[in-house]
């Protein structure tokens, strides 16, 4: 066929989800060339359909699955080392993975760019402090149980963990935000024990900031230069990261006459600041076997945050959009953008910490969650693998800095 001018390649190229601009990208050299300029100078921005991420012992223990809902197939991705199957998976947001190692050290992944950052190391973070050799190496860590408040389970002396340990008890949540100040650049924010507490650090940063007095907080999203963050609770906290001194500010107090089992914080792309709750129930298949105890999603609440009246408005139907839900950043989609997804549907993986580190072989809590019946369709294949736990990931072509 007549060879097409590079401008009208890159129009038409940038109305394609990412599987498909890789494909085109091999077909021949001057559709390469449309495709690395359309990557490279930054003007690919179509919305992703998030695919969902897992491993597969049969895969190798480099690879990662990217199951994608609109195509119902899976790609396998190969990653740096360390091996994938030997870390843990604590976040996954803007197209990047967070993980943590067998030695409890982070690094942030993009499964698409290959690119790998490490994060700064975990004896930076408050709670952590290492236990070295003589010759200085790292043999483990001491883990403090307080917070700004007041010591957690009355115990004033730090626990006393292996390498590998440490991870089990400390990193629960993690986000990865586009740092609105800085292209190319980037936030992290650490949800972490004790008590669900919050840091922070930024790329180049060799450390992390600690976030007192608040604690038990449960998901994060970051909005306008703020990181919200909302508790077990319902209570919602802004963070303004960007200048001298760190301001906080309570958006929301608690809602919750109780702990829910899990609670997200969604900016709405029609700008609205929702509160989703989720109730999970558990299943005991009654074959005398811990293996076979099963979580389930029973209901999903979705609020509207009024922050002048300092109250929830109870979402009915979210019409033509789509929530997603997990060990991941908390997304609302249209599903007219996404024309492969089910309106006023949520999917969802598994996102409670107990149940994922405590039962790694279990049945994982994924599917389709009807919002109108308060019933599941089940995707149309279910990862084989368990561990590291199957979450969403929008994939993304953007290097960072």
């Amino acid at each position: 066929m007549p060879q097409l001018p590079q401008d009208i390649l890159m129009d038409i190229f940038a109305t394609l989800e990412i599987p498909d601009l890789v494909r085109v990208g091999s077909v021949c050299s001057s559709w390469r060339s449309a495709y690395t300029a359309l990557r490279d100078h930054g003007q690919y921005k179509r919305s992703q359909t998030p695919c969902l991420l897992y491993t597969s012992e049969s895969a190798g223990k480099n690879t990662v699955c990217l199951y994608s809902l609109g195509e119902k197939r899976s790609y396998k991705v190969t990653l740096p080392e360390p091996p994938i199957r030997s870390r843990f998976l604590v976040g996954s947001s803007h197209g990047w993975l967070v993980t943590v190692d067998d030695r409890s050290e982070m690094h942030i992944v993009n499964p698409i760019t290959g690119e790998q950052i490490a994060l700064p190391s975990v004896t930076t973070i408050e709670h952590v402090k290492p236990i070295v050799d003589e010759s200085g190496l790292v043999q483990g860590y001491e883990l403090s149980r307080h917070t700004a408040r007041r010591v957690y389970y009355r115990l004033s002396d730090p626990e006393t963990l292996a390498l590998a340990e440490l991870r089990e008890y400390l990193q629960y949540k993690a986000f990865v935000f586009p740092d609105e100040k800085s292209k190319g650049s980037y936030i992290v924010a650490l949800i972490h024990n004790p008590m669900n507490q919050l840091s922070f650090s930024r790329a180049g940063d060799d450390k992390w900031i600690w976030l007192p007095p608040y604690t038990d907080y449960e998901d994060c999203s970051y909005s306008d230069g703020l990181l919200y963050a909302i508790t077990l609770r319902g209570a919602i906290h802004a963070f303004d990261i960007n200048g001298p001194v760190i301001m906080r500010k309570i958006i929301m107090g608690m809602t919750l006459d109780r702990l829910t089992d899990c609670t997200y914080i969604v900016h709405a792309p029609w700008g609205d600041l929702l509160n989703v709750q989720r109730i999970v129930d558990e299943e005991d298949a009654n074959v005398g076997s811990s293996e076979h105890v099963l979580m389930s999603t029973t209901e999903i609440k979705i609020n509207k945050v009024d922050t002048r009246a300092k109250k929830l408005e109870e979402f009915k139907c979210l019409d033509d959009h789509v929530l997603f839900l997990g060990h991941n950043q908390s997304l609302i989609l249209s599903a007219k953008d996404h024309p492969h997804l089910k309106a006023n549907h949520a999917y969802c993986t598994d996102n409670s910490y107990l149940y994922i580190h405590g039962f790694k072989n279990n049945r994982r809590d994924i599917g389709i969650f009807n919002l109108e019946s308060n019933s599941w369709d089940e995707l149309v294949t279910q990862p084989r693998s368990n561990w590291p736990p199957p979450m969403w990931i929008t994939l993304n072509l953007a290097k960072m800095n």
